[in-house]
């Protein structure tokens, strides 16, 4: 009881000197004072409300039959969609990754987004551009090389948006089929796609 009557003395005492301190101050100054402080405040919440929050969107692309939706599938349920399935519209869902599912902890939900690789549906890849956290850009290893200008070129695209450069949104190369005895290297895919572009 007596440390409850104590700190009461000693905060009256503070308040007391307090109150005495900002008399002596000019109006003018503590008016500025309270101005500057005013207006810290507003700008931090300002910059807290505004502030745009960390997207967790990745969007497959590539050129059609690259095997996109395949790694969706994969990626999605670890099923293996066989086939070459042509999107019209993309495949799109926010989960937890296949193989994360086992992990144990703070495992966060990806928004994975595969965009149509059909050079009339590109356009869809724009939407999903400015809100991209990363794009993984499929390439197939077994028919590289008659696809290498088509694939460069989409790719040099994606490099050269507009969203993808001013939020330095990160871009994986991902060879697909390289586990098949004719396909190609990663390495010489990645060296060709360089001089092409």
């Amino acid at each position: 009881m007596d440390n409850l009557e104590d700190m009461k003395i000693v905060a009256e005492q503070w308040s007391k000197q307090g109150i005495e301190f900002v008399q002596k101050i000019p109006q003018p100054q503590l008016y500025a004072a309270i101005a500057v402080l005013l207006l810290a405040t507003i700008w931090l919440f300002a910059i807290r409300f505004f502030r745009r929050t960390k997207s967790n969107t990745v969007l497959l692309s590539g050129l059609s039959g690259s095997g996109k939706t395949m790694l969706f599938y994969q990626l999605r349920d670890g099923s293996s969609h066989q086939g070459a399935v042509t999107s019209m519209e993309p495949n799109e869902g926010t989960f937890v990754l296949h193989n994360e599912n086992t992990k144990k902890g703070k495992v966060k939900p990806v928004h994975l987004v595969d965009v149509p690789g059909h050079s009339r549906l590109r356009s869809k890849l724009e939407e999903y551009l400015p809100r991209a956290a990363a794009v993984v850009f499929v390439v197939d290893a077994l028919e590289f090389l008659p696809n290498i200008r088509a694939a460069s070129e989409y790719l040099y695209d994606i490099l050269t948006n507009a969203s993808v450069v001013k939020n330095k949104v990160p871009v994986l190369l991902c060879c697909n089929k390289t586990d098949k005895v004719t396909a190609h290297t990663k390495e010489f895919i990645r060296k060709q796609m360089e001089k092409e572009m």
